[in-house]
């Protein structure tokens, strides 16, 4: 993986050539590992290639070095998808503008470690119903998963996970397939797994992902007694009073499950 960019590591470059120093210390991985960069007035120098500065380099948009020049990590297909930066270097990821991951008040990676935890993953197979950036996935492969079976629909999202390092790798117990998982689930067998993370897209867009078809679904793969973390959020609280952690809670119930809300979701448990 080449290098990654973005506005605040090209202004502390900068800064450091109009100090007048030859060398000087970044992270080009978004905050996963340091390295040095020698500097002149033309660009930087890292692993025996010469990178040139952006002559733009906006914030909010993370760069990649595409073999010949730096390009955003986003594309436009039949919405805007791309990578953001956040203050806690993991990255987020947006369509169309709407941010898919928390980042207000913690990291996306933090907040990813705290909801796999509450499916205790440690040798359990995992359904991941909606992959993304693979932040779930990796924590269950942290937290000692037997094995991760990861779905995502849009190809974008999956080159954008590409080009992340925060995102796992698959193998080692980790299956990354592209697929709608409201079709896919169909193929997979009764009590087949023993834990789900289901962190799908906002109702408006994926409703069928929040249906009462889906759900039992889910409880038809999921073993007895197997936990499920749900991320539902609150959309449209403040501006209709829909209470969406509410209904997804009552069509669980019918289909099986106990539930309670937990955090921005709701914690299930096959009965």
């Amino acid at each position: 993986m080449g290098p990654l960019l973005t506005q605040q590591i090209q202004e502390a470059l900068r800064a450091a050539v109009r100090a007048g120093l030859p060398v000087a210390g970044c992270s080009l991985d978004l905050g996963r590992t340091k390295t040095q960069v020698a500097l002149d007035e033309t660009g930087w120098t890292w692993e025996g290639r010469h990178y040139p500065w952006l002559d733009v380099c906006r914030e909010r948009t993370i760069y990649h070095w595409d073999g010949a020049g730096f390009a955003p990590v986003s594309r436009f297909a039949n919405a805007l998808i791309k990578l953001v930066p956040t203050e806690w270097g993991a990255p987020t990821f947006e369509i169309d503008g709407i941010k898919m991951l928390p980042t207000a008040q913690i990291s996306p990676w933090d907040d990813a470690q705290r909801k796999v935890g509450l499916i205790e993953p440690r040798g359990k197979v995992i359904l991941d119903t909606c992959g993304g950036l693979g932040y779930f996935a990796a924590w269950c492969l942290q937290g000692a998963a037997r094995q991760v079976l990861s779905y995502e629909k849009n190809s974008d999202v999956i080159w954008l996970r590409s080009l992340n390092p925060w995102s796992p790798a698959t193998g080692n117990g980790l299956t990354l397939e592209r697929g709608d998982i409201a079709a896919e689930i169909t193929t997979l067998a009764d009590a087949s797994v023993d834990a789900v993370l289901h962190d799908p897209p906002r109702f408006g867009i994926a409703g069928e992902l929040y249906s009462q078809v889906f759900y039992d679904e889910l409880s038809r793969v999921l073993r007895r007694k197997g936990k499920l973390f749900h991320y539902t959020g609150t959309p449209n609280k403040l501006t209709s009073g829909r209470d969406v952690p509410g209904e997804v809670s009552q069509r669980l119930r019918r289909a099986g499950f106990t539930t309670a809300l937990n955090g921005d979701g709701v914690l299930a448990v096959k009965r």
